[in-house]
């Protein structure tokens, strides 16, 4: 959907009392590329690189078994990516450690133009943060942007979190009954398809998606809205 339908759609956005945010992706960016991440990973554990950023991505993060924390999720990444390659699993609890060794949550900024959506926002709506991670990980990228202080309800879930991960409707209910604003009368922004549009749509949420990349010109479910930036945000509110 481009903006000049988007603008055509201004009335559906005149009843909206809350807009909630995904963390990763959505508010801010990784200062760690993937590619220097996953060559400090096999250099910490002294191993041979045996397998590259394609087989990361092409696992399916919905079919992993449960976690309780990051290490043992980053574990089911490892073991998953050993069997689509047909790789050795043994290495996978000790680049599991490795991934969170390496990986520092402050290395974070904000994504081109969201902090002037957050502070637009807060002006006139409830805002609310919805972000898959631990406590501990998410709340350090909050604090590192200085955005604390931004939220009405903050929402970690995931591994560890005792809430389950998007895009399951768990979390978007607990914020919503938080807030105290129905699921019709919320809006959510994220990057992700499978997790940013899915899962709120799922509660009864409107979404915002707005990828960083290009993908897919006909994504199931279509999202309410489709953005080319953060910026776009205020033009539909």
């Amino acid at each position: 959907m481009d903006l000049d339908s988007i603008l055509l759609m201004f009335g559906v956005m005149g009843d909206i009392k809350a807009v909630c945010f995904d963390l990763d992706g959505t508010l801010c960016v990784r200062d760690q590329s993937d590619e220097e991440v996953y060559k400090a990973v096999f250099d910490r554990v002294e191993a041979p690189a045996f397998f590259d950023l394609d087989d990361v991505y092409a696992v399916d993060y919905s079919s992993l078994p449960k976690a309780n924390s990051d290490r043992e999720q980053y574990e089911h990444v490892y073991r998953a990516i050993c069997r689509n390659i047909s790789a050795d699993p043994s290495y996978a609890p000790t680049l599991a450690e490795a991934t969170l060794e390496v990986l520092d949550p402050t290395a974070v900024s904000f994504r081109d133009g969201a902090n002037k959506v957050l502070e637009y926002v807060q002006e006139t709506y409830a805002v609310g943060l919805i972000t898959a991670g631990s406590e501990e990980t998410q709340l350090a990228k909050v604090e590192t942007l200085g955005i604390q202080d931004a939220f009405d309800v903050t929402v970690c879930c995931g591994p560890g979190t005792g809430i389950k991960s998007k895009p399951d409707p768990e979390p978007f209910e607990i914020a919503l009954d938080e807030l105290g604003i129905s699921f019709e009368r919320s809006i959510y922004v994220g990057n992700q398809h499978d997790r940013d549009v899915v899962g709120p749509q799922r509660a009864g949420m409107q979404t915002a998606w707005v990828p960083e990349k290009d993908v897919s010109s006909n994504p199931n479910p279509e999202p309410t809205f489709r953005l080319s930036s953060m910026r776009e945000i205020t033009d539909i509110l």
